[in-house]
């Protein structure tokens, strides 16, 4: 009884911790920071959100560490390029102003 008791209170816990990640997300999103930070740091604790599921709820945390390797690699590579399309996503498009046409000379 006590060992579910334990289980259980540690789901608890993780619980907390996700709805504080997701609290401090909501933050994020309305910092008077710039949108490439932003996005940066939604990233990170999207990923750190998912790794918390998939530890604990997913049960990965018990699981040999092969497993682990196996299911942390799709989540690395699309962090990975997640971050490489970031500047693409958050870049100001450029405005350039129009150039006159030449003038005409008279011959």
């Amino acid at each position: 009884m006590a060992e579910a008791h334990s289980e259980r209170s540690l789901y608890i816990k993780v619980f907390w911790w996700l709805l504080v990640l997701t609290i401090v997300e909501i933050g994020v999103v309305f910092a008077p920071i710039a949108k490439l930070v932003i996005n940066m740091a939604l990233v990170i604790l999207a990923v750190a959100k998912a790794s918390l599921v998939a530890m604990y709820f997913m049960h990965l945390r018990f699981e040999h560490r092969a497993l682990a390797l196996v299911a942390l690699t799709p989540l690395i590579l699309g962090a990975l390029l997640v971050f490489a399309l970031l500047p693409d996503l958050t870049a100001a498009t450029h405005q350039s102003t129009p150039t006159p046409p030449p003038a005409e000379t008279s011959h």
